[in-house]
């Protein structure tokens, strides 16, 4: 394909029903977009959240049971799983201090703002906690959708599931981790995909967007 702009990117790009099982992402391409969501911007600089590639047959057809049996995570060729802290704690904060500090050197501006972060975040439930952590790795979601449409490769966002089976398949909880959302990669089933003919349909932008001048 000729190179197009961003926004002929996301015009193309689609939540695919139905993908090629023949068709495997490459390997450069699955780096490029994880690479993307490592880079997304996030709270405070802390990126409360991991990322679990997961290309082992047998997990994924675990998975598929308990996402109501979605043909995408299967035929895809990679399953990303996002997955949020559980909370935020004085080590998993600490870490990011000293992440920052080795990388920009000491600043005493830079130690006080995290000093009082864990004093903010620290105390707060865990629920609460795992709920701002999740929203962290909502952005990454979005940082992997425009990366994917940038590689032409296909992915579908999928909120249903069982995510307490998803972390136990993938041991998560072990690890203080939640899984919040998963992104099938593959590539377009054109004889199969029941969508694919449709015309995308997006609100017009008088009715979405409203200027405050």
């Amino acid at each position: 394909m000729t190179k197009s702009t961003l926004l002929e990117q996301l015009n193309w790009r689609y939540a695919t029903k139905k993908m090629d099982p023949s068709k495997a992402v490459p390997q450069e391409k699955v780096d490029t977009i994880v690479e993307a969501i490592r880079m997304t911007p996030t709270s405070s600089g802390t990126q409360p959240f991991e990322l679990l590639v997961v290309t082992n047959p047998e997990k994924l057809a675990e998975i598929q049971k308990v996402a109501w049996n979605q043909a995408q995570i299967t035929d895809g060729s990679h399953l990303l799983v996002f997955a949020a802290w559980d909370n935020y704690t004085e080590e998993r904060i600490d870490d990011v201090t000293k992440l920052m500090t080795e990388e920009r050197g000491s600043l005493p501006l830079m130690d006080e703002y995290y000093k009082n972060l864990k004093a903010t975040y620290v105390p707060r439930d865990a629920e609460t906690n795992y709920a701002h952590a999740a929203r962290q790795a909502y952005i990454a979601l979005g940082i992997a959708l425009v990366a994917a449409a940038e590689q032409e490769v296909d992915c579908t966002p999928m909120e249903g599931f069982d995510p307490a089976k998803v972390d136990e398949i993938l041991g998560l909880r072990e690890r203080g981790l939640r899984s919040v959302i998963l992104l099938p990669l593959g590539y377009r089933d054109t004889s199969g995909d029941w969508l694919l003919p449709m015309k995308k349909v997006r609100k017009s932008k008088d009715t979405i967007v409203t200027l405050v001048e």
